[in-house]
C-alpha cells in the first residue's frame, strides 16, 4: 500500500472550533464554550447527583456547520453539562454530566440561565471545515493492518515517522477522531458497542477549561439506541 493510498483511507473531514476572536450576535445559530442558554419552556440547567448545578460546558448548532457527523445528520441543537466533580469514564449519562440531542428547534426558547459556580469564560466558537484529520498513532483508530503498512513504510526508508506525514486536530472538533493524550480506545466500540465517536470538547485557555491535564471531553453515540458515551483522559 503507498503512502497516498493510506492516507486516503484513513484521513476524515472534521468541523474545527476557534474560540472567540470575533463579537458574538448572541441567536441560536451559533456555538458557544462554557454557555448555554437554549432550553425548552420546562427545561433548566441540570443538577448533578449531589444536587448541584451543572456546569453548562457548550452549546452547538449543527445544521449550519461545514461538516456534520453522520450520526448526528437529523439533530439541529446540541447542549452539554457536566459537574464539577468530573464524572468516570465511560460513566452513564444523568448523575454527573448530561447532554441534551434537539432533533427539532421547535419550542427552544432563550433563556439566560448561568451556574455561579461556574469556572468557565463563556466564549462564541467559530466553525472551520478541515479537510483531513488523522488519528493518533496509539489507540487512536488505526487497525493492526494499517499500522504494519506503515511501519513497513518507515523500514522501507519511505517515511521518517507517521507524524511527519500527519496532521492532527487537538482542538474542539466534530468528527474525525478522538485526541487520546494516553493510549486511547479508538473510535468506535472503545466507548462501548455500537458507540463511535462524533465529537470532543477539549482543554482550552481562553474559556479556562482544563481537562485535569490539558486533556478532552469525548463524546460517542450509538446510532442505534441513541444514547450517547462519554470518555477523557490526560496527560
Amino acid at each position: 500500500m503507498t503512502l497516498e493510498e493510506i492516507q486516503n483511507k484513513i484521513a476524515k473531514p472534521i468541523t474545527k472550533f476557534t474560540t472567540g476572536g470575533f463579537r458574538p450576535e448572541n441567536t441560536i445559530e451559533e456555538s458557544w464554550i462554557g454557555r448555554v442558554f437554549a432550553f425548552y419552556e420546562d427545561e433548566d440547567i441540570p443538577t448533578d447527583k449531589n444536587g448541584d448545578l451543572m456546569i453548562p460546558l457548550g452549546q452547538f448548532h449543527i445544521q449550519n456547520l461545514p461538516l456534520i457527523h453522520k450520526n448526528i445528520q437529523d439533530t439541529k441543537l446540541i447542549t452539554v453539562f457536566i459537574s464539577k466533580e468530573f464524572p468516570d469514564c465511560l460513566e452513564k449519562m444523568g448523575d454527573n454530566w448530561l447532554l441534551r440531542e434537539y432533533k427539532t428547534l421547535e419550542g427552544i426558547k432563550i433563556k439566560d440561565l448561568k451556574n455561579p459556580e461556574s469556572f468557565l469564560k463563556p466564549f462564541p466558537l467559530k466553525p472551520q471545515f478541515i479537510e483531513k484529520d488523522f488519528p493518533i498513532w496509539d489507540g487512536g483508530g488505526l487497525s493492526r493492518k494499517l499500522e504494519d503498512e506503515i511501519i513497513k513504510l518507515e523500514n522501507d526508508g519511505f517515511i521518517d515517522c507517521y507524524y511527519d506525514i500527519t496532521e492532527h486536530t487537538y482542538e474542539h472538533k466534530i468528527g474525525g477522531y478522538p485526541s487520546f493524550c494516553q493510549p486511547g480506545i479508538g473510535d468506535s466500540d472503545g466507548f462501548g458497542e455500537g458507540f463511535e465517536f462524533v465529537f470532543q470538547i477539549s482543554s482550552d485557555g481562553k474559556a479556562n477549561l482544563n481537562v485535569v491535564d490539558s486533556g478532552s471531553f469525548m463524546f460517542a453515540k450509538n446510532k442505534e439506541t441513541e444514547e450517547w458515551s462519554i470518555y477523557y483522559d490526560f496527560y
